[in-house]
């Protein structure tokens, strides 16, 4: 049957695209076949019992491209458990809990717009790597896989109510004392996160809880700050202890303080590794984040015992990195937390908020009058910038970065301060007494990502200047190129 298949929706991390355009049915039908053809290759004990967990998140057609993707695996032989409709790490949690359970297939866009849709991937636990992902592509492109003459079996799973129970055995009463305000963006939160923590002891405010796919009251993604605002609000309105946003399939997290101030994602992995590293006595436990993070993080987490890896941006790197490292928790910028301490080493952000619920109600019931706000303003303070996005041709970004770390190696008198060090895990990273400034090509886009911190405004302003007129002057010799 001919379909139509664009290369481009298979990246690094999962399959997106525009329905209609690139996602159809009749295409997950085919992605179906080809996973049962692909995993049947991985695994040496391959058996008729291998089971696949299925899920979708809120999207009007993820219904329908489930039940094909879904008549895709059972025809080639293949039992499918149906967890309808679910948060991803639900998804991946299947994979643990259910027996026998050998992979996962999660429809979902995540954050994107409504008309784009996708699909997540992993078998034997672990997320399919670009690799993969192209291995499956061209199995998917050229069809060269059966039907099997023994139809796989069908069951319904209900994943939430188990979640919820498994989870509770560890933070029974562990919200005890709080009001929060929970805001699921009409995706998948709203499912699992408010009951869950009502459950735990919580009072719960819900904002959008209930599952639309046209996503009318805000965009599904906490790291645009605009879409905090109605969270930002409900805080003040109810003078809660604090606030929870969820990304469109859940992975990522976002937290707003009680005086409305949203945590940028190194922040709260300061606040989860210290927690950890302050249960975790005698003990050198590992953290892995990206180039994109505070200095702040790394130093803090060195001081107080622990071993903090910088890595590649990317939760597939970040991931592979923690695994490498047998890390206790990564995490990223964005949101994406990944915890193996007490749990599966996934990135779950219903998960990270009952670790953050825990650490304030112990806090608050030590001292009736705390506040994450109070609590935040004791860290160490410095200035960051946002992100800054150049554009530049794929096929000279990655030569100007590498000119860049040349150039800041030879001369590292540029800037106010002194460049102490030179980092190229990812692009340029260079480290002053007191902040950095990187600069990295984008994975995925024709961009340049720029971020700066430091300790005075000046400085910030002085690392920001400097390095924009640098890579200005770059750019100029290129387009003279051109």
């Amino acid at each position: 049957m001919s379909i139509k298949f664009n290369d481009l929706i298979f990246g690094k991390n999962d399959i997106r695209g525009k329905v209609g355009e690139d996602i159809t049915p009749e295409l997950y039908r085919r992605i179906g076949h080809a996973y049962a053809a692909y995993i049947r290759e991985k695994s040496a004990t391959f058996t008729e019992a291998m089971w696949i967990s299925v899920g979708y998140d809120a999207r009007k057609h993820s219904p329908e491209l489930t039940k094909a993707l879904i008549d895709g695996l059972i025809e080639s032989g293949i039992n499918v458990y149906d967890l309808g409709l679910c948060p991803t790490p639900l998804c991946y949690f299947s994979e643990f809990r259910i027996p026998g359970v050998s992979g996962t297939l999660m429809v979902t866009a995540s954050h994107n717009p409504p008309e784009y849709n996708g699909l997540k991937m992993t078998y034997e636990k672990v997320i399919l790597p670009e690799q993969e992902i192209a291995a499956l592509r061209d199995l998917t492109r050229s069809g060269n896989f059966s039907t099997a003459e023994t139809k796989g079996e069908y069951k319904k799973y209900d994943i939430i109510t188990d979640y919820i129970d498994t989870l509770l055995n560890d933070f029974e009463n562990a919200g005890k004392g709080l009001k929060i305000v929970v805001d699921s963006a009409n995706a998948t939160g709203g499912v699992v996160g408010p009951e869950l923590y009502e459950k735990m002891g919580c009072e719960v405010i819900e904002l959008y809880s209930e599952p639309d796919g046209d996503f009318p009251n805000h965009h599904p993604n906490p790291s645009d700050p605009s879409t905090l605002n109605d969270l930002k609000t409900k805080i003040a309105e109810t003078v809660a202890d604090f606030g929870i946003a969820f990304d469109g399939d859940s992975d990522r997290i976002g937290i707003v303080d009680d005086k409305g101030n949203s945590l940028p994602g190194d922040q709260l992995m300061l606040i989860f590794a210290l927690d950890i590293l302050n249960k975790t006595k005698g003990e050198k436990p590992t953290f892995v984040s990206e180039v994109k993070c505070s200095q702040l993080l790394y130093d803090t987490i060195e001081k107080h015992g622990g071993r903090a890896i910088m890595w590649k941006t990317g939760h597939g790197f970040i991931k592979s990195k923690m695994k490498e490292e047998n890390a206790l928790m990564a995490g990223e910028m964005s949101g994406h937390i990944f915890f193996r301490d007490r749990n599966f080493g996934y990135d779950d952000a219903v998960y990270a908020g009952c670790r953050f619920i825990e650490i304030v109600a112990e806090k608050k019931a030590n001292d009736p009058n705390f506040s994450v706000f109070e609590f935040i303003k004791s860290f160490p303070q410095t200035f960051t910038s946002e992100e800054v996005r150049i554009p530049c041709p794929n096929e000279y970004k990655y030569k100007i970065v590498d000119d860049l770390q040349q150039e800041f190696s030879a001369k590292p008198d540029v800037f106010t301060n002194k460049i102490e060090k030179v980092i190229t895990i990812d692009g340029v990273r260079l480290v002053f007494r007191d902040g950095f400034a990187l600069i990295r090509a984008s994975n995925t886009e024709p961009v340049f990502t720029l971020r700066f911190e430091a300790g005075t405004q000046e400085n910030l302003a002085n690392y920001r200047e400097q390095m924009l007129q640098i890579v200005d002057n770059k750019l100029k010799d290129v387009k003279a190129v051109l």
